[in-house]
């Protein structure tokens, strides 16, 4: 019965501290992930001129890569200047002029969270607010005993979770 109490005592202690400490990175992740859902549209977003040099006589495809434009096309040639939706670049000489829609700096940082990948400095944070968020998962059980009333609700709301995130992954 002491080993029971000792582990329900621990992973309730170590629920409540992580649960603190994840509160600011939480934080964080929700905002990141309202930005994330409107990325398609202008929301919060500011347009940024840019002036660039990058290699010449690049084809079209060259061009989106070196630029970091999605969706780019070629619209028309004027003489030896190529415009596109964004701007101009001029095969010659390398010169690209360009506007972006970018979100500020910080709000840009905070949303490259959620893209980060296993190279990025962010991958740790990353990984580890997902095993913080397994622990929350799996302590949670550890809360209230498992007769009790409030025990039991808890497994209808969390089996009730699970079929909803299913059936919303699934449509």
């Amino acid at each position: 019965m002491d080993k029971i109490k000792d582990t329900r005592s621990f992973m309730r202690i170590t629920h409540r501290y992580l649960g603190y400490f994840l509160a600011g990175i939480m934080a964080v992740y929700a905002i990141s992930g309202v930005l994330l859902i409107y990325r398609d549209t202008d929301f919060l977003k500011k347009e940024q001129s840019y002036e660039k040099v990058i290699e010449k006589n690049l084809s079209e495809k060259e061009i989106s890569k070196a630029l970091n434009i999605k969706n780019f096309e070629i619209e028309k040639q004027e003489g030896d200047i190529l415009k596109f939706k964004e701007g101009t670049y001029t095969p010659s000489t390398g010169e690209a002029k360009y506007t972006k829609k970018e979100l500020p700096y910080l709000l840009d940082k905070m949303a490259k969270l959620h893209k980060a990948k296993s190279k990025d400095s962010l991958s740790p944070l990353n990984a580890f607010f997902g095993i913080a968020l397994l622990f929350f998962v799996i302590s949670s059980f550890w809360m209230f005993k498992p007769k009790t009333k409030i025990f039991k609700r808890g497994i209808i709301f969390t089996i009730s979770g699970i079929i909803i995130s299913i059936i919303l992954l699934l449509i």
